[in-house]
């Protein structure tokens, strides 16, 4: 009985059962299913580094890939120091910290705010940092925090008045390490400093960017271009400060300790994705949600995508020699425009935006001084229209010949006596 059957399911298959083409079919699906989604993932960080009592300021580190980084490294004993856009008393932010605490085993993470929109809210915290005698120790920071405007929308404008793609996703940074870069360069020689840069394949397609002033041209612009535009500009950006830490004459005549590091995730599945693909509507999000399985194949977790900044942030091999170089799944590669690294576009660029910041910074520094002058005379106008009313309600009524109550009474008394 048992070798019939046998022979009869191998050669006709079992009755109820699909055929063997079925089965094929779909077992040839499963792997093909399998292999895109292992090629999807991304490749895992191996490399290892000591981090417990490493300092690490952190942009972007409350969603996606930054949220990601900041656990990983916090769960290996690091201080994180999260740059963050709401009040410290923020009930979400209060609650993420607390949760980020007990997922790592780690209690030094800490908040400070600042508005990576603003250079005057930028330029408190730095300064405030660069102010600390004898300087803070620092031994990485990471710029995780991007934005973009979705696709078939208008441009946003800071209150500053700056294009909001160009501000948070080039301006910040370059604001923030310009002011940080002498806390950066007195570091002692035995650590190892590291600038993570996020960059994107995007900015291959940016045109030219001169001296930053046309990303503040309304004409032709569109948030691909501004976003192409950003990064292709960071990128630019972070070669010249490389070179410019590597210039540095350290007056214990010790080797530069300072390197940048540029870092491109891939595509994941983060806030930043879902805005894009969904072109901040709620019928994109409908579509999204109903092909999630794809977008769930084919794109990286956050954690996924945070595994080139492990990677970044440990790599012994990236600690010697010179910076920027490019860290794509867990390797270096090499950038697709040599013009990243040319001297000329760096310095025009470099100049343009310091005027930009310059100017700006002015412009609102007039601003809050007006404001404040305003809000000085309102506050005088009302406490002596306080002043005066009390003093009214105080002082006795005079009648219609100009005596005052207590005179009037005094003679009503008078003459009540007679």
């Amino acid at each position: 009985m048992p070798i019939p059957f046998l022979s009869t399911a191998i050669w006709y298959g079992i009755p109820g059962m699909p055929s063997r083409w079925t089965i094929f079919c779909g077992f040839l699906a499963i792997v093909v299913l399998s292999f895109v989604k292992w090629v999807s993932m991304g490749t895992t960080n191996t490399s290892e580094r000591k981090l417990h009592g490493k300092v690490v300021i952190l942009t972007g580190g409350t969603s996606g890939i930054g949220a990601a980084t900041a656990l990983d490294l916090a769960s290996r004993g690091a201080q994180l120091i999260l740059l963050v856009h709401q009040s410290p008393s923020d009930l979400f932010l209060v609650d993420y910290i607390d949760d980020l605490r007990e997922r790592s085993g780690n209690h030094m993470i800490y908040a400070e705010q600042v508005d990576l929109s603003s250079l005057w809210s930028i330029r408190k915290f730095a300064t405030k940092w660069i102010d600390n005698a004898p300087p803070r120790r620092l031994d990485m920071i990471a710029l995780c925090a991007s934005t973009l405007t979705p696709p078939g929308r208008s441009r946003i404008m800071t209150e500053e008045g700056l294009e909001e793609t160009w501000m948070v996703n080039y301006l910040a940074n370059f604001h923030l390490l310009s002011i940080l870069s002498p806390a950066i360069r007195t570091q002692p020689p035995d650590r190892d400093v590291r600038i993570i840069f996020t960059t994107c394949s995007a900015y291959i397609n940016s045109p030219a960017i001169g001296d930053g002033s046309d990303a503040l041209k309304k004409k032709e612009w569109s948030p691909s271009k501004a976003y192409a535009r950003s990064k292709y500009a960071l990128n630019v950006f972070g070669h010249a400060f490389s070179k410019h830490l590597d210039a540095y004459k350290r007056p214990d005549g010790a080797p530069t300790n300072a390197r940048v590091v540029f870092v491109d995730p891939g595509y994941c599945r983060t806030p930043g994705m879902r805005r894009y693909l969904t072109r901040g509507t709620l019928w994109g999000l409908s579509i999204y949600l109903a092909l999630w399985q794809t977008v769930w194949l084919l794109l990286k977790s956050p954690e996924g995508g945070a595994q080139s900044f492990l990677y970044a942030a440990m790599e012994a091999t990236l600690g010697r020699g010179y910076g920027g170089k490019l860290i794509k799944e867990c390797r270096e590669m090499a950038f697709a425009r040599k013009d990243v690294t040319d001297e000329k576009i760096a310095e025009k660029l470099w100049k343009g935006t310091e005027k930009l910041i310059e100017k700006t910074e002015k412009d609102e520094a007039v601003k809050r001084s007006l404001k404040k002058k305003e809000e000085k005379e309102a506050k005088e106008a009302k406490e002596a229209k306080e002043k005066k009313t009390s003093s009214e309600k105080v002082a006795p009524k005079a009648d219609s010949n100009g005596n005052s109550d207590s005179k009037n009474a005094k003679s009503r008394r008078q003459k009540k006596a007679k």
